[in-house]
């Protein structure tokens, strides 16, 4: 009888050990594919994320120089540009729209011719899209003229809210376009009304 007990005792033994490596490799198995998913998951290990960079139009300081300044083609054109020491901290440029502006008002015979400028105080992105978004900012901007009183023409406060206005709806375009606006004002070179 102590033959039939000593093998059982070494067989249970056998078998224990047994299960308990098998259980071992198990928890191994399951806890490193559990490791891999949460490392690819990127919640542990820091992930491969790269944070996303601000890729917006900076504001530029007076002497700083623009990165993204348009290129003069006329080297010989105008004079060096010098930045005053006081008023604004950011300089100012300026955008020239190639046309005219001709419109007529809404609910009236009157029409109008307006030459446009805008500026901002960012880097030169706002100024190259302002170029290439021209023709939908245009045929925004007209949309808004013919959509103003006439009686706003005549009063400086109107003519307050036409800029605004206007330069509310380039920043849209340029949004749209864009992702970014940058248009701080719109100011008028010549302003008809016939």
């Amino acid at each position: 009888m102590s033959d039939k007990s000593a093998k059982e005792g070494k067989s249970k033994k056998a078998k224990g050990k047994l299960g308990l490596i098998l259980g071992a490799a198990g928890l191994l198995a399951v806890g490193g594919g559990g490791m891999f998913g949460l490392v690819q998951a990127g919640v542990i290990g820091g992930g491969h994320q790269q944070e996303k960079e601000d890729n917006t139009p900076k504001l530029i300081r007076k002497g700083e120089v623009d990165p993204y300044a348009p290129v003069n083609k006329d080297k010989d054109e105008g004079a060096i540009d010098v930045d005053g020491e006081g008023g604004d901290e950011y300089r100012t440029a300026y955008f020239t729209f190639g046309e005219d502006f001709t419109s007529n008002l809404k609910n009236s015979e009157a029409l109008v011719q307006i030459s446009l400028v805008c500026s901002t105080r960012r880097d030169g992105r706002v100024l190259i899209w302002l170029r290439k978004h021209e023709l939908a900012i245009r045929s925004q901007l007209l949309a808004i003229i013919a959509d103003t009183a006439e009686d706003d023409v005549y009063t400086i406060p109107g003519k307050e809210r036409l800029q605004k206005r206007m330069t509310a709806a380039i920043n849209d375009v340029l949004t749209r376009k864009e992702g970014f606006g940058g248009v701080d004002a719109v100011y008028f070179r010549n302003f008809i009304v016939q």
